[in-house]
């Protein structure tokens, strides 16, 4: 293919900085805009920038919108459907596609409309009202925060007892706390099983294949303990359609198609000997999974969207093993804290005890002097990927990379696609659910 213009927007935190530094490499123009003020400086030295998205639009061949949000508000997807509507070759959602993320009771209302099995849920925008709910009616709930305090991923709360007492404590507490921040929030009942997640990349007309199987680690700590991250990292791999794609975003194909959605679409469930129990969606990129995601496509990734873009039906070349991807961090992720990153992780050095870079994934950081550095505020430096024929293989890779990285004051979990390898498999395989 031709070198094309990229243009990547960050319409509120910089998210999409690693996959526009992967198209540039591969010889296209890229510029990126970032809204965020305190993400300004993420790829610097990485990638050229532009202070002016708009100004780009009839430069660009391809847009790239990385989120549903701009700044605190729902819109990239009205923004996408519009400059599509000037033909313009977006990867970006619609109104209704961002809302699925925004209100998880209109996410499961379209499941439920389009023959997929939901498990009971309600929305609640009183707390007072959900507490009642839940001593009403006693037993296991997860508390689904709405709207942009959702992003707050340890707000997110798995109950634990089967009656919901401690889930009433939880709520108590968010009331206290959370009060003035949440608009609302999702009471959806616990079900026990394996989580695994399908993603597919939809071209505004049908999904192309293969669809991506994925696994996320969400807690900070190997164990699957502690606080709720944005993530830790994440095991893949790539499939034919399957049990788990055809019973849930095989079922929205025709409604996606009306909408004219572009881009990564993904639907996590819980799944377990009695059937497929969808929990929520991402109608967008995943981070890190498009950054490993990004590892395991042969195809070149400028090509990958600009086709996909164009509305074209094709059937890109993937790694066919397993693939692994961690998120290596700093003080004070996951939480918000100035002064722990000022002292612990501004500008931190980024030192690399050999020259090879493959599987090295830029995502806070920049390039000063030659030198890599911790850029902007959260924490979220690198992700780290490997990839093999076994998940033992892959997990081997990606942490003999991670072996030759320093960064003082770096964590991150050592046991991503472990549970693959200690029973999740062979559950899957059981229950019937990876079989083509």
């Amino acid at each position: 293919m031709d070198d094309k213009n990229f243009l990547f927007c960050s319409l509120d935190a910089a998210l999409i900085g690693d996959i526009a530094w992967q198209v540039s490499k591969e010889g296209h123009d890229v510029k990126y805009y970032i809204e965020a003020e305190s993400d300004n400086e993420i790829a610097d030295g990485f990638v050229q920038k532009t202070d002016d998205w708009r100004a780009e639009v009839d430069w660009a061949d391809v847009i790239v919108f990385d989120d549903i949000w701009v700044g605190s508000d729902l819109g990239t997807g009205e923004l996408a459907q519009e400059l599509r509507a000037e033909g313009k070759a977006v990867v970006g959602g619609t109104p209704n596609t961002d809302q699925l993320e925004d209100d998880r009771g209109y996410a499961m209302d379209i499941l439920e409309e389009h023959g997929v099995d939901v498990l009971p849920h309600r929305v609640f925008d009183d707390f007072d009202e959900g507490i009642q709910h839940v001593l009403d009616n006693p037993g296991p709930y997860v508390i689904k925060p709405l709207g942009e305090v959702q992003n707050v991923k340890r707000l997110l709360y798995v109950g634990r007892e089967d009656d919901g007492s401690d889930v009433v404590d939880v709520l108590r507490a968010y009331k206290k706390a959370w009060g003035h921040r949440m608009k609302g929030f999702q009471l959806q009942r616990r079900v026990s099983g394996v989580e695994i997640a399908v993603c597919g990349f939809f071209n505004g007309e049908e999904f192309i294949e293969p669809v991506n199987i994925n696994f996320e680690h969400k807690k900070l700590f190997p164990g699957n303990i502690g606080p709720s991250t944005g993530e830790m990292g994440t095991s893949m791999f790539w499939s034919e359609r399957n049990r788990i794609f055809n019973e849930t975003l095989g079922r929205l194909e025709g409604w996606l198609a009306d909408e004219g959605y572009v881009g990564s679409i993904d639907v996590n469930s819980i799944v377990n000997s009695s059937g497929i129990h969808p929990l929520e969606f991402t109608p967008r990129f995943g981070y890190p999974t498009i950054t490993l995601q990004e590892e395991g496509l042969n195809t070149p990734t400028g090509e990958f969207f600009y086709r996909l873009a164009n509305g074209e039906t094709f059937e890109p070349s993937v790694h066919r093993g397993y693939q692994i991807g961690v998120r290596v961090v700093l003080p004070p992720y996951p939480f918000d804290d100035e002064a722990i990153y000022q002292e612990n992780s501004r500008n931190a050095a980024v030192v690399f005890e050999t020259d090879d870079r493959t599987g090295i994934h830029i995502e806070d950081a920049k390039l000063v002097d030659g030198q890599w550095r911790a850029a902007g505020e959260s924490g979220m430096p690198l992700v780290v990927t490997g990839k093999g024929e076994t998940m033992a293989a892959a997990r081997s890779q990606a942490y003999d990379r991670i072996d030759d990285i320093i960064i003082p004051n770096m964590y991150y979990r050592d046991d991503i696609g472990e549970r693959w390898m200690t029973g999740d498999a062979d559950r899957l395989q059981a229950w019937g659910y990876l079989g083509a």
